[in-house]
């Protein structure tokens, strides 16, 4: 590398643990004209610089070359399998099951923006008119699945498809699920129990006085607050939902790896 890192640049260690799930094609191919490293470097960058694709730094790859690269490893889940390892990873290292038997569901809404204003809907409780990103993180606060409606999609709506995703990424060992009062209902019951889960709504106290701690639900809160930090999905700037979603599991893969690649490099030391 020949340019002045920049803070958001993956180190050696990071790097070493990373490259087997990005290199879709050998590194020496003679198609490829930039570094597999910078290209993952870019879009590190721009989660968290928030910048729009075409204003990446010239001393980067294309825009054009980072945004084919990243929708390539989108579509192949490059960034769910390095998410679902690292979470894999820092769950046994504290004593737990590599995968979850609980997780905690909720929503975030994001401001539209010009790109994303075609698709967004009105969410009323938050007064914002954009997309709604439904997660569902284990009891670390990590990510284990999400989908992304117009902002006006009620969450119980999306319990069904959501569970299922959990279930695919754990390999069907989530037992129960936790979440607020946009749960609440018969039908939402019914299609986490149609895939294996039971789902508790966690309520707020009938009468409260300034900041109350729920039990559970704050985990999935602090996830939030941890993807707030990426200027990149401070609002929803993209043009296509898969797009958004691919985002955020690049985050979540950057918030994760130094714990995750100390903790392998330990283990292959030992």
């Amino acid at each position: 590398m020949t340019r002045n890192p920049y803070p958001s640049d993956v180190s050696d260690e990071e790097w070493n643990f990373v490259a087997p799930y990005l290199a879709l094609i050998n590194e020496q191919a003679p198609q490829r004209r930039y570094s597999l490293r910078e290209v993952f470097n870019a879009l590190r960058w721009l989660a968290r610089a928030g910048a729009a694709w075409r204003m990446l730094p010239n001393d980067l790859p294309p825009w054009a070359v980072v945004y084919q690269q990243f929708r390539r490893w989108s579509e192949a889940g490059c960034f769910e399998a390095m998410v679902s390892d690292m979470r894999s990873i820092i769950r046994v290292s504290q004593g737990r099951q590599g995968q979850p038997s609980a997780v905690i569901l909720d929503g975030r809404t994001l401001q539209s923006s010009c790109e994303s204003g075609p698709r967004a809907g009105y969410d009323g409780y938050k007064r914002r008119n954009g997309s709604k990103v439904h997660a569902a993180v284990d009891t670390l606060g990590h990510l284990i699945a999400l989908t992304v409606t117009p902002a006006d999609e009620q969450e119980r709506a999306q319990v069904d498809a959501l569970c299922q995703r959990v279930q695919e990424a754990t390999g069907q060992t989530v037992k129960l699920a936790w979440a607020d009062q946009g749960y609440t209902g018969e039908q939402a019951k019914s299609d986490a129990a149609a895939n294996g889960i039971e789902l508790q709504v966690v309520k707020l106290p009938e009468a409260k006085k300034g900041f109350v701690l729920l039990p559970r639900r704050w985990v999935v809160e602090r996830s939030f607050a941890w993807l707030a930090r990426f200027r990149r999905l401070s609002r929803d700037f993209e043009r296509m939902p898969e797009v958004l979603a691919g985002l955020h599991f690049v985050v979540f893969a950057m918030l994760m790896l130094p714990k995750a690649a100390m903790l392998w490099a330990a283990g292959l030391s030992s």
